[in-house]
């Protein structure tokens, strides 16, 4: 039940990223026409993960079903660091390939800092991902760059759900490297201003009430209540959190809600940064699921094209 009511649209993530995959088959088919073949997508899977596992599967099905081929390797649990560089060293080498994905997390034996040192490897040309140094720098620049997806997709959503940002107050609720810190930086480019909001920010409330466009991204099930939200503002719910727990559904969703009778039927149910009483806030609101997170793996797909046809250009 994370998505607009009476007084607030939804903002149909799922619609925009069907509009993206349809706007990228002729570019696909062009390249194909081009470079005598597909592009292609190298995925580095390792450990065994299950939400990883199942993210994977969805990239690699939506891919193909686009016309993206895909060249999955896949890494055991045990595997070490240098296993997974070697991979990518290997994809970085390989002209076949256009586009490289690591799947996070890594498994933990590969050390903390594994996974921005196994970004830092990756080709900047081939970083679909957006988070090499040189694309982060790039973004910052506002230079052509292959930029983060999550955040991208969120720019998608608000343009082609027709919210105003020039000269609008914009709040960004998480400062991580993922989304909240590139997130700020698109916003900006678009002559929004900009604040980011974090754990130790004060009165944390009253600074996202400010906001005419408000993104929550923070991990953290329903923080975002009515009193964070401005009368008419556009919401933005990055978050994507499992509830496993009987009473926190009962508590967020109310007892009748479709909400507990999902959870009931499966044992867990999802929830985003963002409280569903929210909806009778705001001018409009992105569901979970629904919202944000196709739009993730349609930038994924997109980013793979431009990487393409950027290297084929050169």
């Amino acid at each position: 039940m994370n998505s607009a009511g009476p007084s607030a649209r939804a903002l149909d993530g799922a619609a925009v990223a069907a509009e993206i995959r349809d706007a990228l088959r002729p570019r696909i088919e062009a390249f194909h026409r081009a470079a005598g073949r597909s592009p292609v997508l190298g995925l580095l899977l390792a450990g065994s993960d299950p939400g990883s596992e199942v993210y994977v599967r969805n990239k690699i099905r939506q891919s193909e079903g686009l016309g993206i081929g895909t060249a999955l390797e896949r890494l055991p649990e045990s595997a070490a660091f240098a296993e997974a560089l070697a991979v990518v060293e290997a994809f970085n080498a390989d002209p076949g390939i256009d586009g490289i994905l690591v799947q996070s997390p890594l498994p933990a034996g590969m050390g903390k800092n594994a996974e921005r040192r196994i970004f830092e490897a990756i080709d900047p040309s081939k970083d679909v991902d957006g988070f090499h140094p040189v694309n982060v720098g790039r973004l910052v620049q506002q230079t052509p760059a292959l930029a983060p997806c999550t955040p991208s997709g969120v720019m998608e959503l608000l343009d082609r759900s027709g919210v105003e940002l020039e000269g609008r107050q914009a709040v960004v609720i998480g400062r991580s490297d993922i989304v909240g810190k590139p997130m700020s930086m698109l916003l900006l480019h678009r002559h929004a201003t900009v604040t980011i909001c974090h754990s130790r920010t004060v009165d944390l409330a009253r600074v996202a009430a400010r906001a005419d466009v408000l993104v929550a991204a923070v991990g953290r099930p329903a923080m975002v209540t009515t009193d964070f939200v401005k009368p008419g503002a556009t919401v933005v719910d990055v978050g994507t959190n499992a509830l496993t727990d009987r009473n926190q559904v009962v508590s967020i969703f109310g007892a009748g809600s479709r909400k507990l009778a999902a959870f009931d039927k499966r044992g867990r149910v999802l929830c985003g940064d963002v409280h569903p009483g929210v909806a009778a806030v705001a001018g409009a609101v992105s569901p979970v699921p629904g919202g944000v997170g196709p739009l993730t793996i349609a930038m994924l797909l997109s980013n793979s094209v431009r990487a393409a046809e950027q290297r084929l250009r050169r």
